[in-house]
């Protein structure tokens, strides 16, 4: 039975005693609406850690929009059930006055690439991303952190930070997770009708197609998206698009 913490000052408590001693922990971070993506991440980390810790906590901070966060999905029973099925040892989700006792007055902001790309859009979003990402390293210690490739740019960052201030933690990344049909999953999908399903798939495609990204972009408008930006970077192509109010984010190497 997976063991739920809200308050952290438990966990704390929990973690200071002997039964992490000579153990691995993995950290599996999370904003809930769990999809195969996650069990992905899960399973690695069963597979590589004597312990397993998944966090869903829907970070206030990195959301420029607040309607986003708003209508973030909430499906805390059935994830519960899942990690209950996947043995998971704990799930931590706290508050957001265990999160930020200081109110966010503290924060870890990178100044070069997390201003492009999503970034660019998104003001203050890797702010909190990283911010949250390093206070829940920073609660769980643990050995590995497990992130898929889906947010490139946010692993990246993280990966980037880990570095930067000498935590011990390895970043474990996974390739990302797609429906049979190329569609990288996301919790937002849950918010797209099925026909908006069946058009979003022409996302992954045209991101991988041989076209120049002036060529994707009205690709993509003509099909009924709303670009933001379609960008190569390297051998790796990024794009971020509308698909009526629900914003869906991808990348390809190429």
């Amino acid at each position: 039975m997976t063991k739920v913490i809200k308050q952290l000052n438990k966990w704390k408590t929990l973690r200071s005693n002997n039964l992490f001693q000579n153990k691995t922990v993995g950290l599996v971070p999370t904003m809930g609406a769990l999809h195969d993506a996650h069990i992905a991440l899960i399973k690695k980390s069963i597979q590589q850690n004597d312990i397993t810790v998944v966090t869903i906590y829907v970070n206030p901070t990195q959301f420029n929009n607040q309607k986003d966060f708003i209508n973030y999905p909430n499906t805390i029973k059935e994830d519960l059930k899942l990690l209950n099925e996947l043995k998971v040892d704990f799930l931590l989700n706290p508050e957001y006055d265990d999160i930020y006792p200081d109110n966010y007055k503290y924060k870890v902001s990178e100044s070069n690439f997390s201003k492009i790309l999503c970034g660019k859009f998104r003001p203050g979003h890797f702010d909190g991303v990283l911010t949250v990402i390093l206070k829940l390293i920073n609660l769980v210690k643990p050995d590995r952190a497990y992130f898929g490739e889906k947010d490139y740019q946010q692993l990246k960052l993280i990966e980037g930070m880990v570095k930067a201030f000498f935590i011990d933690t390895k970043i474990v990344r996974l390739q990302t997770v797609r429906t049979k049909e190329g569609l990288a999953l996301s919790s937002r999908n849950s918010r797209l009708s099925d026909k908006q399903k069946i058009k979003a798939i022409e996302f992954p495609k045209s991101l991988a197609s041989s076209l120049p990204t002036d060529k994707i972009k009205s690709r993509l408008r003509k099909k009924g998206f709303k670009v933001e930006y379609v960008e190569q970077i390297d051998n790796r192509r990024f794009g971020a698009v509308y698909l009526g109010n629900v914003r869906l984010i991808d990348n390809v190497k190429i």
